[in-house]
């Protein structure tokens, strides 16, 4: 995928120090990596070069798991980039949270959906491009800043109601111990769950005039980076992030915008489409993408675009082809074989 290849992420300040305070040279890591010593000088990397650095770090901690916990602890929060800091300083862990997930699109790849139901609150973890998926560690890491954040901030031992993963994590018992709570691997998605009475606490750093200065530059640099992109183009990227959780719904996507989902339908109006348009869009644009790898099979594809069960992909996906996705893929691979 091209755009994999060309999408630059910045380097998080303090990530090469955080190594330094672990015993864990930058150079070796880079080296381990396969890429130049020059980059740790580099702002920004590519995806490819960014997923490398941290499997590289992974590798050289030992355990996938102690080299989470390790550097989500050590990480120091005045090293954080204002985007992160503001969350810190943020009301009580609910409004950290949602600050996290709306100011995480200025930062990739790593994207978060949150969700609350019952006594519960899901933080699922995404990717910029739907499809790929990073290293287990940094999906590790950036769900232990979740509890970091809440931990902190709080001042308090919050622990999660429960944690999972989709890919193998080490020892299972350390991030038991730091999670406080059963850890489930191999499953599709990587989510953690938190008690819902733990977003009412307050943040003891709660800093009201701070966020009056840096929530409207955040705010102006996560609307410039959205204006390059067309209003509907931002929602339909946004739907493509979310489609292997089931059906997206119009108040999460509003949520993420900072909008009520009835300016979110006005806006869609205005630009001649609806959500549901764009819904449909975001599917089919992902199947014919999953199509054309041969390593998912159709069942996998009907799931990543959304659908319980392969029928309802299949009747849907004959309404925008005209075609089967088994015949489509057969074109498709033949044509480009």
């Amino acid at each position: 995928m091209s755009s994999y290849i060309s999408e630059r992420i910045k380097i998080p300040p303090g990530l090469w120090s955080g190594f330094r305070q672990l015993g864990i040279a930058p150079h070796d890591v880079v080296r381990s990596a396969g890429l130049p010593l020059t980059i740790i000088a580099e702002p920004e990397v590519t995806t490819a070069q960014y997923f490398a650095i941290w499997q590289a770090y992974s590798e050289l901690a030992g355990d996938v798991a102690q080299g989470i916990i390790q550097l989500a602890t050590v990480f120091e929060t005045a090293k954080y980039p204002p985007t992160v800091l503001a969350t810190y300083h943020a009301r009580d862990y609910r409004d950290a949270l949602y600050r996290m997930a709306r100011y995480k699109q200025m930062c990739p790849p790593e994207s978060l959906r949150i969700t609350e139901e019952g006594e519960h609150c899901t933080i699922e973890l995404g990717w910029l491009h739907p499809g790929e998926s990073g290293p287990p560690v940094l999906v590790g890491i950036t769900l232990a800043c979740l509890m970091e954040l809440g931990r902190r901030g709080t001042g308090q031992p919050v622990q999660a109601r429960s944690v999972e993963f989709s890919q193998p994590m080490g020892d299972i018992q350390t991030l038991e111990s730091y999670f406080g709570c059963r850890i489930q691997v191999g499953g599709t998605r990587n989510r953690l769950m938190l008690h819902l009475r733990d977003l009412e606490r307050p943040f003891l750093s709660y800093n009201e005039e701070l966020l009056d200065i840096l929530t409207p530059a955040l705010d102006r640099s996560l609307d410039e980076q959205q204006r390059s992109r067309s209003f509907p183009e931002t929602v339909k990227w946004i739907l493509k992030r979310s489609l292997t959780a089931g059906r997206p719904d119009i108040q999460a996507v509003a949520r993420e915008l900072g909008m009520s989902d009835r300016t979110l339908q006005r806006r869609l109006t205005e630009e001649n489409t609806s959500f549901k348009h764009l819904l449909t869009q975001a599917r089919h644009e992902q199947a014919r993408e999953y199509l054309a790898d041969p390593a998912l099979d159709i069942k996998e594809v009907a799931f990543l675009v959304g659908y319980e069960d392969q029928n309802s992909f299949y009747r849907a996906f004959r309404l925008w082809e005209g075609n089967t996705p088994s015949h489509w893929r057969a074109v498709h691979v033949s044509t480009n074989s």
